[in-house]
């Protein structure tokens, strides 16, 4: 079994869907270290603190009090410490305007938050087994917004 760990961060402001996210993780034969976020600017003050570990990839929800999705994903991308980030966003939003806005800003991918655990632990997995170095070099709309 390979010794690397993958650095995993989720920020969502619903605590249900993180404990799931959380489960989820646990069960996928993957080693991972998460990391969660109660909203945006729990986020990106983590993001900023000096000597972190940055996560090799951050799952962000839309839609969170305080700072939103959309914000994280403008000051990621803005920051030339952050900028290289793999991000997928994480939402149960399937509005054309968002997922536009999304890809417009930097984003790696867009999921569907799935409405059952099986579901949920699938795309996860699959999120993480993805070939990130294409996903990266090669942005376009039709692998962006991720299907199950």
């Amino acid at each position: 079994m390979s010794d690397i760990i993958l650095n995993i961060a989720l920020a969502d402001d619903d605590e249900d869907d993180r404990m799931l996210f959380s489960e989820a993780i646990e069960e996928i034969d993957i080693r991972t270290k998460l990391s969660l976020f109660n909203h945006g600017q729990e986020l990106m003050d983590y993001l900023t603190l000096p000597n972190i570990v940055l996560p090799s990839l951050i799952f962000l929800d839309l839609n969170m009090p305080i700072k939103n999705g959309q914000q994280c994903l403008v000051e990621i991308r803005n920051n030339p410490k952050l900028k290289d980030l793999c991000i997928a966003i994480y939402s149960t939003s399937s509005s054309e305007n968002d997922i536009e806005e999304t890809f417009l800003n930097g984003a790696n991918i867009y999921v569907n938050k799935p409405n059952n655990f099986s579901k949920l632990r699938e795309v996860v997995e699959k999120v993480l087994q993805l070939n990130w170095q294409y996903h990266t070099s090669n942005l376009n709309k039709e692998t962006f917004l991720f299907r199950i």
